[in-house]
């Protein structure tokens, strides 16, 4: 492990203001444990005493001081009706997700976790006791205890240290694809129904060299009758379409898309103690390609939301999902693709799962979906120039009424401090509490490159994904049309035209062992589409639906 020591959120500098109410210019902030409550205090420390399982966020911070006989929490039932941590860059949000993780996972909550700055790692080692650990632990009340949590690491594409998580262009689906190919509004819907043609004539989309075959096909002297057959097509889009996907590949993105498809439901584990396992994306790699992995964790989560039952409100989440540097996903953005993010967040609350989407501001989430987030924790935020000043009035407008002056508390929280209002167990708001965060447990930096290399090649998931499977799909079928012009794609089902497998058997055999035997027949077993053999069913993103 690393031989640094450990991090925890510190506290401000002597002399900085970590809360103020309306009558009190704030001091700086220290721990106050024996001493009563003020009224207002106690009336904001009396909106956390929870009955049911509930998360220990911090301790209450009020006039400037930290009192360790007010515990701010959430209700663990509340984590699936999604939360918000917001904060300038260095304010501790990173830490912050490290606390509710490891809580999470401790009491049986499956955890996942995008790491976009390589820094996250730590969670799976003990944390390192130091005088500031142990500062802050006494500040709040904390039993601090060196803990680590069991882990797994994964890394889209394979790119990077990680078990790979890869998705087929078919179930990516042309919405999210659209999206990282950064098409206007009509190439997408062209790009729509030239998955839709791929579908109807068992053409498989499992990697980009599949998706080019077919558009290519498309626009060939052979395939411009195919073209008009499905309407609203202009060879120039598809023209468009084309050089997208070429410039993408020349990118070196092909690695993301193909097979074997990684399987959203491997999140859900327990470990074998009964906690909860914390999936960690590792996404410093490619945070170059901000488009590609804020689009893929929309489509891990999409994929979760398209599967999983409807369970209504649960004792404990099934998964919380982490989305960090959520602005990024919601940059240029169609409408269309708003609506979906907004419908998936809406609905995947039923089916037990919570989202907390990580950013700076709470202006980068859009309004309708910033109002289905029921739990807040906003760190500090600068008030430097003009825009800043706008960015903080707003944020402050979408807190309820409070006692604190927030304006003034949001401008001088320290680093590992942050305002906080989450549901009650009856799903009403709590009053907003200035808060200073306890210390996670865990190790508050990256752990060793060797370590974190061993514990992904003992995963019993490695051997499962670690190696892309090049198997027979639409690439394949086409490039044998090409050297057999007799014959055409087919929308009859599969095993027909170019919709057989390659080297399947012609008039020896039963139809069922053909059938089994072709690609096609594989793709189906996934979907969930009434008209089997003709065209895959997809969701709200456009994304294939598929049984486990």
């Amino acid at each position: 492990m690393p031989d640094h020591a450990n991090r925890p959120n510190e506290s401000p500098p002597a002399g900085g203001v970590t809360s103020g109410s309306k009558n009190s210019e704030g001091a700086a902030g220290s721990a106050d444990t024996g001493a009563s409550l003020p009224r207002e205090a106690s009336e904001i420390a009396a909106g956390y005493a929870f009955a049911g399982p509930a998360l220990e966020l911090g301790a209450l911070l009020w006039d400037g001081r930290c009192h360790a006989d007010a515990q701010i929490r959430v209700p663990l039932p509340m984590l699936n009706r999604h939360g918000l941590v917001a904060g300038a860059t260095g304010t501790g949000k990173t830490k912050t997700l490290q606390l509710i993780a490891e809580q999470l996972a401790t009491r049986g909550v499956p955890v996942f976790l995008a790491d976009i700055k390589g820094d996250i790692s730590g969670i799976s080692a003990p944390g390192e006791a130091g005088d500031r650990v142990a500062e802050r632990a006494r500040d709040v009340g904390q039993e601090w205890r060196a803990t680590g949590f069991p882990s797994e690491f994964y890394a889209l594409g394979g790119i990077g240290t990680g078990i790979p998580v890869r998705a087929t262009v078919t179930s990516f689906g042309p919405v999210l694809l659209s999206k990282v190919l950064q098409l206007n509004r009509t190439q997408e819907q062209s790009l729509a129904l030239i998955f839709h043609y791929a579908d109807q004539k068992g053409l498989e989309l499992v990697d980009l060299k599949d998706l080019r075959a077919v558009v290519t096909f498309l626009t060939s002297d052979e395939g411009k009758p195919e073209l008009k057959g499905i309407g609203g097509l202009s060879s120039a889009t598809a023209g468009v379409i084309l050089r997208a996907l070429t410039a993408f590949e020349a990118q070196g993105m092909a690695d993301f898309f193909g097979e074997p498809e990684f399987d959203t439901g491997e999140f859900l584990r327990l470990a074998p103690d009964g906690r909860g396992l914390v999936s960690v994306l590792e996404l410093a790699d490619v945070q170059n390609k901000p488009h590609l992995f804020s689009t893929f964790l929309m489509w891990l989560l999409a994929d979760l939301y398209n599967d999983l039952p409807e369970v209504g409100d649960v004792e404990k989440p099934k998964l919380v999902f982490f989305f960090d540097e959520a602005h990024l996903l919601f940059n240029g953005a169609s409408k269309a693709f708003l609506e979906a993010v907004t419908q998936t967040v809406r609905l995947i609350r039923s089916k037990g799962v919570g989202v907390f989407f990580v950013t700076q501001t709470p202006k980068d989430v859009p309004a309708d979906v910033l109002g289905q987030l029921g739990n807040r924790v906003q760190h500090a935020l600068r008030a430097f120039t003009p825009d800043d000043q706008k960015a903080l009035k707003a944020t402050v407008r979408t807190f309820p009424d409070s006692a604190y002056d927030l304006e003034e508390v949001l401008t001088g929280l320290g680093t590992g401090e942050a305002v906080i209002t989450v549901l009650s167990e009856k799903g009403a708001p709590t009053p907003v509490a200035a808060t200073r965060l306890r210390a996670p447990e865990s190790l508050m930096a990256p752990v060793e490159a060797e370590a974190l290399a061993r514990a992904v090649r003992s995963s019993p998931l490695y051997e499962r994904y670690a190696d892309a499977v090049d198997r027979e799909s639409a690439y394949e079928k086409l490039t044998a049309r090409q050297a057999s012009p007799g014959s055409a794609p087919q929308g009859s089902g599969p095993g027909s035209g170019p919709g057989a497998k390659s080297g399947s058997k012609s008039g020896s055999g039963s139809v069922v062992e053909q059938v089994m035997e072709s690609g096609m027949f594989k793709s189906l077993l996934r979907s969930m589409g009434t008209q089997i053999g003709r065209e895959i069913s997809r969701s709200v993103f456009g994304t294939a639906r598929r049984r486990r």
